[in-house]
């Protein structure tokens, strides 16, 4: 069988989802299409760990996994809200809404992080960033669009947009397609 293109992440409750997509109109409004590829707001979650492409009999060992870290860990509240930039404001690459982690997020994360290590996938360098993306700015800009995209950003304001509780952990195929990429859950595990 072919290997799937896999991702662990937390799922965000719809309630949530449109809030943000409510609250970001005016920035995907002012910012349009044409300079941003924007995230449909059903996509939304907070990845926890990438793994890119997992072949069919890896599967069984990460949901053995998955279940393992669910039981030693417990749920939690995550506070989202604000507006932000990857790698920052005056060159945002992707934009995002953040989320105020609580204590549970980064010991959670860090184990996935470490046992998917031992299991051969790449160690993430970059420090963990909780955050939804909202969307990717197209490649190949002028420096005026850039700026604009600075500009728009720096006048958004983002208030609390809500709390999301987490009680689980879920692994996701990511399949691309010319729409972008479409999601599906293919396992999920309790916390404790």
């Amino acid at each position: 069988m072919n290997p799937v293109r896999a991702f662990i992440a937390l799922e965000i409750p719809q309630l949530i989802q449109e809030s943000i997509e409510k609250q970001t109109t005016r920035l995907r409004l002012e910012l349009g299409n044409d300079l941003v590829r924007w995230v449909p707001t059903h996509n939304m979650h907070l990845t926890l760990k990438f793994l890119g492409d997992v072949a069919s009999p890896h599967m069984e060992f990460i949901k053995s996994m998955l279940n393992q870290i669910a039981e030693t860990h417990t749920g939690f509240d995550l506070q989202i809200g604000s507006i932000g930039s990857f790698p920052n404001l005056k060159r945002p690459r992707v934009i995002w809404v953040g989320i105020y982690a609580p204590a549970g997020l980064a010991p959670l994360q860090k184990s996935i992080e470490e046992r998917t290590v031992r299991l051969g996938y790449e160690k993430e360098e970059r420090p963990f960033s909780p955050h939804l993306t909202l969307g990717r700015v197209r490649q190949r800009l002028t420096a005026q669009e850039t700026q604009k995209i600075s500009n728009t950003l720096s006048t958004i304001q983002l208030g609390k947009i809500g709390t999301a509780r987490v009680n689980s952990l879920h692994l996701y195929q990511s399949d691309l397609n010319s729409e972008g990429s479409i999601y599906t859950k293919l396992f999920s595990t309790s916390l404790r």
